[in-house]
């Protein structure tokens, strides 16, 4: 199901690994996992870059991201998985529920 065409999405830093998050769950950079700001734990997005069509799919297990316009976070690893620049911060993606 369709949520957001155009999102602006970003990553956790690095200093941010193996820290606790709103879930109680542990931030694990290699894992496929995302932070939104009001879909429940445990649904599972599918992320698309809308530049390069590469898509992975990632579970909600925090909250944020708290920088303006910014969509969703995502766990390095699944950033870098549909990064067409690997050194930019910043990608825009469409975000699809696959289930909640």
């Amino acid at each position: 199901k369709m949520y957001k065409e155009k999102a602006h999405a970003s990553y956790y830093h690095d200093k941010f690994n193996g820290r606790k998050t709103a879930s109680g769950k542990r931030l694990d950079k290699t894992k496929l996992t995302a932070a939104h700001k009001k879909l429940p734990f445990g649904t599972k997005l599918k992320i698309t870059n809308v530049l390069n069509k590469k898509s992975t799919i990632v579970e909600v297990t925090d909250r944020g991201p708290f920088i303006k316009g910014r969509e969703v976070d995502l766990s390095k690893k699944a950033f870098m998985d549909i990064a067409s620049n690997k050194n930019s911060g910043a990608i825009t993606v469409k975000i699809e529920i696959l289930v909640n």
